[in-house]
């Protein structure tokens, strides 16, 4: 219950922030690797973040979002799906006018299955624009755990709103 509470504290924080930035929201595809591609078929991850300009080549703010790991047959035995919900910072450096590189760092909230406490959430990224408002997203995703990692690489698309 207490996580519920401070993801619902989180998106109305989120939400509520009137300064000059850009909000910007994205949906990917996810193929779990390592550790979470032995327990994990795919995965799809909803983000959002508030990047303010920094400089005219960099941004940063924060960063939410759910990613959710559907799970596996494995030796005969269903393997719960896995949810975490990362909160942190976001930073994006424009390489060019359609290339930037980032980066997400902060910690990812174990929501399910029960027993997932998380950890430190990490996700280099490449992002290409398509136009003024849509960029392609090819990430790389991970949350370090006791005794190993959940990693996973993922593509999609994220809007400028």
């Amino acid at each position: 219950m207490r996580k519920l509470f401070f993801a619902a504290f989180a998106v109305l924080a989120f939400a509520s922030v009137s300064a000059q930035g850009q909000f910007k929201a994205g949906i990917s595809g996810a193929l779990p690797i390592g550790d979470a591609g032995d327990l994990s078929t795919l995965g799809i991850v909803v983000e959002a973040n508030y990047l303010f300009e920094v400089s005219e080549s960099f941004h940063a703010g924060p960063t939410v979002g759910i990613g959710h790991y559907f799970g596996d047959e494995v030796a005969g035995f269903e393997i719960d799906d896995a949810t975490f919900l990362p909160i942190g910072a976001a930073g994006r450096f424009g390489v060019s006018e359609d290339f930037t590189l980032g980066a997400d760092l902060g910690y990812g909230i174990g929501i399910a299955p029960d027993g997932n406490d998380g950890g430190f959430y990490y996700s280099p990224r490449a992002q290409y624009s398509v136009s003024e408002s849509i960029d392609i997203v090819l990430a790389y995703r991970g949350v370090s755990l006791d005794g190993g990692s959940w990693d996973s690489i993922s593509l999609g698309v994220e809007f400028g709103l």
